[in-house]
């Protein structure tokens, strides 16, 4: 059986070495992106209102964390520019002005499918105060990104190319609180 855990930025920097196999597993990154990937990982630890939900069975086999966004915070500012681009400042100010990010949510492969990305999510987003959720995905019909459409995420732009970055992303969001769980 699969227990969420919540908890805050001093156990997630506890368990990182193993959130970071869990990303590792999940996405497939190249090796040489890993080093950078835990930099990112630690400084988002030290965000406003960080929180991670760990899911346990009794190993850790899912995760997912996210924060409140402010302007100063890299993705905040380049997501919340393209869009204001984009959309205009009232789009940017509705998604962005009062947002919780999900940074990361990840799961075992072995584990995939079984509904713990779903609470994961959930969980994350229960009883923050924030008006929207946002995250960013891989633009391509993946499990992850149906998952997040069937949440309740719509797309607020498509193709995004992160600076210095190759890959096409979709940046979505989700008014909270999210819909009741199916």
């Amino acid at each position: 059986m699969i227990q969420l855990r919540r908890v805050g930025p001093d156990t997630f920097i506890t368990v990182i070495d193993t959130v970071l196999d869990i990303y590792t597993e999940a996405m497939r990154p190249p090796t040489d992106q890993l080093t950078g990937r835990l930099a990112i990982m630690r400084n988002h630890a030290t965000y406003p209102d960080f929180v991670c939900l760990l899911a346990e069975s009794p190993d850790i086999v899912g995760f997912a964390y996210g924060f409140h966004g402010a302007p100063g915070q890299w993705w905040h500012d380049v997501v919340r520019r393209a869009l204001q681009d984009q959309a205009g400042t009232r789009a940017a100010q509705r998604w962005f002005g009062d947002a919780l990010e999900i940074a990361e949510v990840h799961v075992r492969p072995d584990y995939q499918g079984k509904g713990i990305g779903r609470s994961l999510i959930h969980a994350i987003c229960e009883g923050r105060p924030e008006r929207t959720a946002v995250l960013s995905t891989h633009d391509a019909p993946t499990a992850a990104r149906h998952l997040y459409g069937d949440v309740g995420f719509v797309d607020l732009l498509t193709r995004f190319v992160f600076p210095g970055g190759y890959e096409n992303y979709v940046i979505a969001g989700v008014p909270l609180p999210l819909p009741p769980q199916r």
